[in-house]
């Protein structure tokens, strides 16, 4: 079994490399009608070319896999300003796209809370379909359509988790088929646990991520070694192999939220299930400290007796 580390978004460490710089639209209003698609501009290119300098902390440390920040694009969604990010910056967005491809780096993405199919309001449907399309846009800008990946969650359940999720199911036929072949889905903290989520993407044939925290937060009835072989064959029809979210709990106290670091002995029973199913899949790491977190967790892994590590953030059990 091999199993492949990746971060999110923000390499630390590097002196400011923030890929996320933005521009609210009370500041973007201020500005002067004139200055105000320069403005867009200067921070997307600020946030693109911090974003290659972490591809290339990523290919100097081995890392294969790399959320990218969804914030990259200053208001690319708001239905005032919707402005084209791609033209002006397209040999930027083929250069990221060759980095990933020329080192094998797996990319995804994944979209804010109210990027959701359950809504009961056309309009946060409409929005949901809107930013699947942009962060779509910026895989197909890179070129690496292929393998990237656009994952959110279910969303809410409304008083009624039947009905919300034949509302999903229903909502989600207007998200282009183009798209929803990038799209995953994971289990949350709060409402939809592992086995609701795994069977909304067996019956839209979408690939899910388990997020072991969250499950841990909120588990089902059944063990979770009875759905790990079937989370990890919805992606049988998929270009990449499974992905796995991990983090640990910050305290007793704030149990849903994300540590610094990730507790070996908070993951080391999934790591254990999962190697028994002898299944190669990546795990991205969602420890405040990032990158950090990641190659502390790594070490942590390498030093168990049978773990053999193969390249910086690739272990193989």
């Amino acid at each position: 079994m091999k199993i492949r580390f990746g971060y999110v978004a923000n390499a630390l460490g590097l002196w400011d490399v923030s890929p996320s710089k933005t521009l609210t639209f009370k500041r973007y209003q201020i500005l002067p009608k004139q200055e105000r698609l320069e403005k867009l501009k200067t921070i997307t290119a600020q946030n693109l070319f911090h974003t290659k300098r972490i591809l290339h902390y990523n290919i100097a440390h081995e890392i294969k896999l790399y959320r990218f920040s969804s914030s990259i694009v200053p208001l690319a969604t708001h239905p005032e300003v919707l402005w084209d990010f791609i033209t002006p910056f397209i040999n930027e967005w083929r250069e990221l796209g060759q980095l990933l491809q020329q080192y094998q780096i797996r990319p995804s993405f994944h979209p804010n809370q109210f990027t959701l199919f359950t809504s009961t309001k056309e309009q946060v449907t409409r929005n949901a379909v809107t930013d699947m399309d942009y962060h779509y846009k910026m895989l197909e800008a890179m070129n690496v359509l292929e393998n990237g990946i656009i994952n959110i969650h279910i969303g809410g359940a409304y008083g009624d988790k039947v009905k919300t999720l034949q509302r999903f199911h229903q909502n989600l036929k207007q998200l282009p088929t183009t798209i929803k072949k990038n799209m995953t889905l994971e289990n949350d903290d709060k409402t939809y646990n592992v086995e609701e989520t795994l069977m909304t993407c067996e019956k839209e044939n979408i690939p899910m991520i388990l997020d072991y925290h969250h499950h841990m937060a909120n588990k089902m009835e059944g063990e979770l070694s009875r759905y790990l072989p079937r989370i990890f064959n919805t992606w049988n029809d998929s270009y990449n192999i499974p992905k796995v979210h991990i983090s640990s709990p910050k305290s007793d106290q704030a149990y849903r939220s994300h540590a610094d670091y990730v507790s070996i002995d908070f993951v080391l029973p999934f790591l254990k299930l999962a190697k028994e199913l002898n299944q190669d899949f990546d795990i991205m790491i969602e420890a405040k400290q990032k990158n950090l977190a990641m190659h502390r967790l790594v070490e942590e892994v390498a030093s168990i007796r049978g773990v053999k590590r193969i390249a910086s953030a690739t272990l193989e059990w």
